[in-house]
């Protein structure tokens, strides 16, 4: 029975303690249990990590949860991968692991206190795989780069090796001259003993990889690719040292060596593992891009000077500096200077942005020209650029359900393939032409076998996709989200803040006879000032010039009256000019125009003569239409959620061609709506960014948060869009289908492969064409098959973002085309 200590939250005073313990003890399993409300820890004995983690969370107290990442080497197949996540979820306190063989990692999700990274990493070292904990505030360590270095150093030792026996064997055979020369030269013996040296040198040398890994994990009873790779080895080797040593073991025909084959097997194998590795490393090229944006040291206030300080070493609160072409090395506020700020890396958009005093930065970003001083107010996993990285990553680990096929393969693949190694061998002992050509074809059954392709056809791809989705400005939370958007049928958009810029904006001007447009503009926005409501804050950002009225008075449910310059100014809707008697019949057709768009009318008298109107409307963001337009061109329905009245939501949906309007709906309201879709159209996906998104957003099939909402749904949301466009969205869903199909290749070919080439090793083709498979052409078809995985997913790096080149490149007079009301 094991005991678990581990953290339990919200507990605020003793009775909350007597509560948790009950919810514990009454857990399956659980034999005792106390917590300690001084150590707000638990102590229990029996019961798994999750049951206690779900007693908890009924009863209002949640256990505490940490992520914890290893780094892993010496996996080299999908089963590899499976013996870790075994291994590590059998440690008590462990909720889930997951291992991602293209990086090499694995996340460990635990209940917090009960156990720690170096006892994990310990762990997957008795399961026979290297790792260690993964310091997340360390310098970056390129793995891939390393391990890449190692495998060429061991390839061209390999290949030195390597090269004498297969010339002078393989060349003999080609050109018979060459085998009597070396016979003649040498003598057989001693050119068979040289063989024997070099191929040894091979194997203890540049091949030890295999053997350290493969032969332990064979005698516990769990062998991997490592593992087929040393019994074939060893089993040409063995045969020809033998043959040899100890000839009159064999008989007299069967006397021949296969040290060519051993040599070769293991340099061909080394060859496709390090193209494998460095086809991973440029996997990862998203990630080390994002972590190579963060500056490792930055200039820190430190009494009258600015020091250079490590970033480890800044806190909230410190003062820090940005020179012309540095990178702000944290997020903060600006305190004083100017410059323009390259944010491309966060919005995608190439413009500088200009920062002054107040400004809000970005971690990463790039600053211009100007000095900035300003005030730390999030470091280390607390910035954007660490959240973006984190989410990242934690998509890249995912385990998508397409994945579970290939698992559930590979967990009995290895085995199948010693069973299938040893019947061929034993067949063609009792029916084939001798023991020689019942060992090549044995050892061709474990040499062609790969289990690499399978375990790689997946996370491969995800790795790639969601790097490139980040890229393009799209963050996949949650890598489920690949899988589960590729079956979505309905997209459904939140209107104010999604599809609108979610402020108004001034979208049109109309003077009356005897009034110009622009002084009608300026009188207006002149009796507006001071007042806080977004219409009049729409009319000073459009004539901000504008002068300070001398006297303002607000007229309720009308508008107001003020004197501007020694003018009697009115401003307001229509019933403002009814009251006070003003004929509005010279601006009866625009009037029409603008309720007809939803728009918010002001209509303007000066001295009692109506002198103009304008129309102030919450402008659509500026790709709305035209990402509208791309989801209906892959077949995908739209609809959009408002609390905005009916006439103004249906404006909305005209101008941008969505299908589906519910509106009038309150923030409680937006849930069932999204439900009553999807019980129509099936798969549906929410885009929203507000607080009244969220239980939306949580409960689509796939939520997706516009990055410039709020965190409240952004933490809801399953990918968010950075750059805060609604072509994000097209974005995600050219994503999840090019990965999806990408996944759906590499499954075909790992498949594919072994199922037609295993039996040709076998010599299921040699009774009716005398073909037989050779190992070394066996180990060449093998490394390539990874090879061929890792080069298909990587042609999704050049993936681009699934929409008309000119999205989103639209001028001002065409966001205004269809512009929404101010009322959200």
């Amino acid at each position: 029975m094991t005991d678990l200590r581990f953290e339990v939250t919200k507990l605020n005073c003793g009775g909350c303690a007597g509560r948790a313990t009950r919810a514990l003890e009454a857990a399956e399993g659980v034999t005792a249990a106390t917590v300690n409300l001084a150590t707000r820890t638990a102590q229990v004995t029996g019961g798994t990590a999750a049951t206690l983690r779900d007693a908890l969370r009924t009863a209002g107290y949640p256990a505490a949860e940490q992520r914890i990442r290893l780094g892993i080497k010496g996996m080299s197949c999908a089963s590899c991968a499976g013996r870790v996540e075994h291994a590590l979820t059998s440690v008590p306190g462990v909720l889930s692991a997951s291992v991602n063989l293209a990086s090499n990692t694995a996340e460990i999700v635990s209940l917090a206190g009960s156990t720690d990274p170096q006892t994990l990493a310990d762990t997957v070292s008795k399961a026979g795989y290297a790792a260690s904990p993964i310091d997340e505030d360390a310098p970056a360590r390129d793995a891939h780069a390393e391990e890449q270095q190692r495998l060429r150093r061991d390839l061209w030792i390999a290949a030195a090796l390597t090269l004498p026996v297969f010339l002078g064997e393989m060349g003999g055979h080609l050109f018979p001259p060459l085998h009597h020369w070396l016979t003649a030269t040498l003598g057989q013996t001693q050119w068979w003993t040289l063989q024997f040296v070099l191929t040894t040198l091979v194997l203890i040398g540049p091949g030890r990889r295999f053997y350290e890994v493969g032969l332990p994990l064979l005698a516990k009873g769990a062998p991997d690719m490592n593992s087929l790779v040393a019994l074939g080895t060893l089993a040409a080797w063995i045969y020809s040292t033998v043959a040899l040593f100890l000839p009159g073991l064999l008989p007299e025909t069967a006397v021949a060596v296969y040290y060519e084959a051993a040599a070769v097997i293991v340099t061909l194998i080394l060859v496709g593992r390090f193209l494998e590795a460095r086809a991973k490393g440029r996997t990862g090229a998203a990630i080390r891009h994002l972590v190579g944006l963060r500056p490792d040291t930055a200039h820190v206030q430190r009494g009258e000077t600015f020091a250079e300080t490590p970033l480890k070493d800044i806190h909230p609160g410190d003062i820090l500096m940005a020179r012309p072409g540095e990178r702000i090395a944290v997020d903060g506020v600006l305190l004083t200077g100017r410059s323009f700020v390259d944010e491309s890396m966060l919005t995608g958009e190439a413009a500088p942005v200009e920062k002054t005093g107040g400004a809000a930065l970005t971690a990463g970003t790039v600053n211009g020209n100007g000095t900035l001083t300003y005030r730390a107010e999030a470091v280390g996993r607390d910035t954007v650029l660490a959240r973006i990285i984190a989410m990242v990553e934690q998509a890249q680990g995912a385990k998508l359900p397409i994945q579970a096929l290939a698992d559930k393969v590979v967990l009995y693949f290895v085995p199948a393939v010693l069973l299938t190694a040893a019947l061929t061998t034993l067949v063609w002992l009792v029916f084939g032409p001798g023991l020689t050509f019942a060992l090549v074809a044995g050892v061709s059954v474990l040499i062609i076998a790969c289990p690499c392709a399978m375990g790689l056809a997946t996370p491969v791809s995800i790795m790639v996709g969601t790097g490139r989705a980040a890229e393009l400005g799209v963050l996949f939370r949650k890598g489920e989200a690949l899988q589960r958007l590729d079956s979505v049928r309905l997209v459904a958009f939140d209107k104010t803040g999604t599809l609108t810029e979610g402020r108004p904006e001034l979208t049109r001007q109309e003077a009356a006879p005897g009034f110009e447009v622009q002084e009608v503009l300026r009188l207006a926005a002149a009796a507006e000032r001071g007042s806080e409501h977004p219409i009049a804050q729409a009319l000073l950002r459009a004539a901000p010039d504008a002068p300070t009225p001398e006297a303002v008075e607000a007229i309720p449910g009308h508008g107001l009256r003020a004197t501007v310059e020694g003018r009697t100014i009115l401003a307001g809707n229509p019933r403002l000019m009814a009251r006070e008697g003003i004929a509005t019949d010279a601006l009866c057709a625009e009037l029409e125009e603008i309720a007809q768009e939803a728009q918010t009318p002001i209509l303007v008298a000066v001295d009692g003569q109506l002198a103009g109107v304008l129309a102030v409307a919450d402008r659509l963001k500026s790709d709305a239409r035209q990402a509208i337009a791309a989801l209906h061109a892959q077949g995908i329905k739209t609809a959009m959620i408002s609390g905005d009245s009916a006439p103004v939501a249906h404006a909305i949906a005209r101008a941008l061609g969505i299908d589906h309007v519910t509106a009038e709906v309150l923030p409680e309201g937006k849930l069932a709506a999204l439900q009553a879709l999807q019980a129509e159209f099936g798969p549906t996906a929410f885009v929203g960014d507000g607080i009244n998104d969220a239980p939306a957003l949580a409960a689509a099939d796939v939520g997706l948060a516009i990055g410039t909402g709020t965190d409240v749904a952004i933490e809801s949301a399953d990918v968010v869009m950075s750059a805060g466009k609604v072509a994000g969205v097209v974005t995600a869903l050219h994503v999840s289908r090019a990965t999806l199909r990408n996944i759906r290749q590499n499954l075909f070919w790992a498949f594919g492969y072994n199922v037609v080439l295993i039996p040709v090793a076998a010599g299921v083709l040699y009774p009716f064409t005398g073909l037989m498979l050779s190992p070394m052409l066996a180990a060449g078809a093998m490394a390539l098959s990874s090879v061929f995985v890792l080069s298909n997913a990587l042609r999704l790096k050049r993936m681009s973002a699934g929409l008309p080149a000119s999205a989103g490149a639209h001028s001002a007079q065409a966001r205004s085309e269809a512009p929404a009301t101010a009322e959200a």
